[in-house]
């Protein structure tokens, strides 16, 4: 993300203000129909419908993963999906608990602990993972390895290493684009090679999210620790957590 669109979106952000920028989404995209979303839905606090088969995506996304699992298993691949659709519930369960952990067994400070758990989970209400848009996903041909979720898997020489080469070379085609990229300057989450999200509902909802200020819930919201996230915490978890992703997927 380039120095001036990052001070435009902290602009927008501590004034209240809409981003005006229109969506770049591809040819293929470009008969979407116009969508909108509560807040309660951009905090994983609705009950919108899902599908899937051990996994939760929205309706075309879990069209077009099925198109991409077709395509993968010609190739001698079998996608599997890991971790899909969270709701604000299940978000609060893994922070409590990471929260809890941190502060309480490893006997770290409020801040600290706060910091650690940010490396790789997000604060409730801020997930991708609310939105049925994104998932985690891994070769079920390979079997499902100790800690699927390791970059170490991914890697040259890893199991799951030829299934993300195929994915990097297709994922796109079916508009499912890597979220947490390897890019040397991005900030905010570790590298998650195997977090892939659909570019045509993930935008607008992204879009929606910036626009009608939801960040700002997080304050006053129920989970621990909440009393130590100041406003310069979350000006800071926002643009380099929420907003500083692979740029294709910013609206």
């Amino acid at each position: 993300m380039s120095n001036s669109r990052r001070d435009f979106i902290k602009k927008s952000f501590l004034l209240g203000v809409a981003l005006s920028t229109p969506m770049a989404l591809s040819a293929m995209f470009t008969n979407q129909e116009e969508l909108t979303f509560s807040v309660d839905e951009l905090m994983g606090k609705a009950n919108p419908k899902m599908f899937g088969n051990g996994y939760k995506l929205r309706k075309e996304v879990h069209e077009s993963l099925v198109k991409l699992t077709a395509a993968a298993k010609k190739d001698g691949f079998s996608p599997y999906v890991v971790s899909s659709y969270r709701n604000y519930n299940h978000q609060k369960r893994i922070w409590d608990n990471k929260y809890i952990k941190y502060t309480r067994e490893q006997k770290l400070s409020p801040e600290k602990a706060i910091e650690k758990i940010i490396a790789y989970s997000t604060i409730p209400g801020t997930s991708r993972h609310h939105w049925g848009t994104d998932f985690d996903i891994i070769d079920g041909a390979k079997g499902v390895a100790n800690n699927p979720l390791n970059e170490k898997h991914f890697n040259k020489g890893g199991v799951y290493h030829e299934f993300k080469l195929w994915m990097n070379k297709h994922a796109e085609d079916f508009g499912f684009y890597e979220v947490y990229t390897n890019a040397k300057d991005r900030k905010g989450f570790k590298y998650e090679p195997w977090h892939f999200s659909y570019l045509p509902t993930s935008c607008e909802m992204l879009r929606e999210y910036i626009n009608q200020g939801v960040i700002q819930n997080i304050q006053s919201s129920d989970i621990q620790g909440a009393k130590h996230i100041t406003a310069e915490f979350l000006e800071r978890y926002y643009n380099e957590n929420v907003l500083d992703i692979n740029t294709e997927l910013i609206p």
